[in-house]
């Protein structure tokens, strides 16, 4: 919890962005640095948004290092509700894949690495692994505390180890159930997150129906991004700590990597979840910030 609560990293100066969705719906992406040869694009963790500490300080050692940075906010994430009944969730990535088009439209020079926490990292190893046009501009990518089992990592948490921080999430996940429930009336969906204990009981509920899937388990098999490392082709770095308390054992695809040329499995003794305390080029930086810069800056060396 310290990164959380106990760390300040330097501000910088931010240039908000509002992008509008084919759909109707609209994220809102924030600009660190000025125009640059490399940009960055940040997706952070569950109820997270641009403006959590660990995306701060990743993107103030990014631009020291001379990236340009785009941190996007999930839908319903950056301050203000989304427009439509649906949310983001851990597979959402026709909005990663939209800020990507947005960052090259305006920096059509540039290729772009991309970066994901904890539930973002899902999104991000997922999209890296899909087809379409948008990868093409992407060189490399990074994914830090990532449950890339779903289904593993929401049976875990659903454990007494992790209760305190089981409540907090449904606590605020269920808010914002509960605002679109008067928002939007008997289209969506009934249910009383009050009542819930899990990941699987607000996925069933919430998550599934709002985003077309059958249930909680075909959104959790059809999204996890263990799925889809197999056909990642550009570098890509999965940092989880040994000691990460979200973590079930098949969110360390050991195997897998050991058999693939593109994805790299680092697994630290310690740094908890989206931790990684200390160990940085700065007195303010963390080890985790420092190693994903590393990695992509020898990923992509032609592109720097």
């Amino acid at each position: 919890m310290w990164p959380s609560v106990g760390r300040r990293p330097p501000a910088g100066r931010v240039r908000r962005q509002r992008l509008e969705l084919a759909d109707g719906d609209f994220l809102d992406l924030d600009w660190w640095g000025e125009s640059a040869r490399r940009v960055l694009i940040i997706s952070h963790g569950l109820e997270g948004s641009s403006q959590r500490t660990y995306v701060r300080g990743l993107a103030r050692s990014a631009q020291l290092r001379g990236w340009e940075v785009v941190a996007w906010n999930f839908r319903g994430c950056s301050g203000e509700p989304n427009r439509l009944p649906r949310s983001y969730h851990s597979g959402a990535t026709e909005d990663l894949a939209a800020v990507v088009r947005e960052v090259v439209r305006q920096r059509p020079a540039v290729r772009v690495a991309v970066v994901g926490f904890s539930l973002g990292g899902n999104l991000t190893l997922k999209f890296l692994g899909e087809e379409g046009p948008e990868r093409q501009w992407v060189g490399a990518g990074v994914a830090i505390s990532v449950p890339c089992d779903l289904r593993a990592a929401a049976v875990h948490m659903a454990g007494p180890e992790c209760r305190f921080f089981m409540r907090r999430f449904l606590r605020e996940m269920g808010a914002k159930m509960e605002a679109k429930q008067r928002r939007f009336g008997a289209s969506f969906p009934a249910a009383d997150w009050r009542r819930m204990t899990t990941f699987a009981e607000f996925d069933d509920a919430f998550t599934a129906p709002l985003h077309g899937f059958a249930s909680a388990e075909e959104y959790w098999a059809q999204c996890s991004a263990v799925g889809f490392l197999p056909t990642i082709s550009v570098p890509t770095l999965i940092l989880n700590a040994a000691d990460d308390p979200f973590l079930a054992p098949p969110c360390f695809p050991r195997e897998l990597a050991k058999r693939s040329s593109h994805v790299f499995l680092e697994i630290p003794g310690a740094g908890g979840h989206v931790g990684f305390v200390g160990g940085g080029a700065y007195p303010w930086e963390y080890w985790s910030e420092r190693r994903a810069l590393e990695f992509l800056e020898t990923a992509m060396p032609g592109e720097l």
